[in-house]
């Protein structure tokens, strides 16, 4: 497999794991919720899924995206559910997330065994960090929108990933 590279300011940065392609079937996982309980992905309501991973939610561009998805997800109805992962504690999540008012999404932590960032191919060797990617996956489990983001300082096209989701939804 070749090695995947983003960057972050310009320098080059390594990604491990499987890289997920669309027509995939979504790859389960195994990530932290704020109150420290196990959370498998196959083991979720099935629904739309919009999985955006960060490196940090402490950090300014993360703020940014996880805010505004949180404000995008007042829009999405029942059926879809707005996941934002990253390797920050679930402690630092939960704090983060009341002190910036994000109550439309859920934030899960990775940082136990980068189940997701592994799964996912989004995980920076150099950093063990998550890159900054977004994922779409249908109510029936296979990944219909994949975005990394190739510079880690830059946000998502936020609209490329509304279109993304519109397309699929009932």
């Amino acid at each position: 497999m070749p090695e995947r590279i983003i960057t972050l300011h310009g320098n080059p940065l390594t990604l491990m794991g499987q890289e997920v392609k669309v027509g995939d079937k979504a790859p389960d996982f195994e990530v932290l919720d704020n109150d420290l309980k196990p959370v498998k992905f196959s083991s979720l309501p099935k629904k739309v899924y919009v999985l955006a991973s960060v490196p940090s939610l402490d950090t300014p561009t993360c703020d940014l995206e996880t805010s505004r998805f949180n404000q995008e997800a007042a829009n999405f109805g029942p059926d879809i559910a707005l996941l934002t992962i990253s390797m920050d504690l679930p402690f630092a999540q939960k704090r983060w997330c009341g002190a910036a008012g994000v109550d439309r999404l859920q934030t899960l932590s990775d940082h136990r065994e980068a189940s997701f960032g592994l799964a996912y191919g989004v995980l920076i060797k150099e950093l063990r960090l998550l890159a900054r990617a977004v994922f779409v996956v249908d109510a029936a489990g296979l990944v219909q929108y994949v975005q990394l983001v190739k510079e880690l300082s830059q946000e998502p096209d936020y609209e490329e990933v509304l279109r993304a989701l519109n397309s699929i939804k009932q």
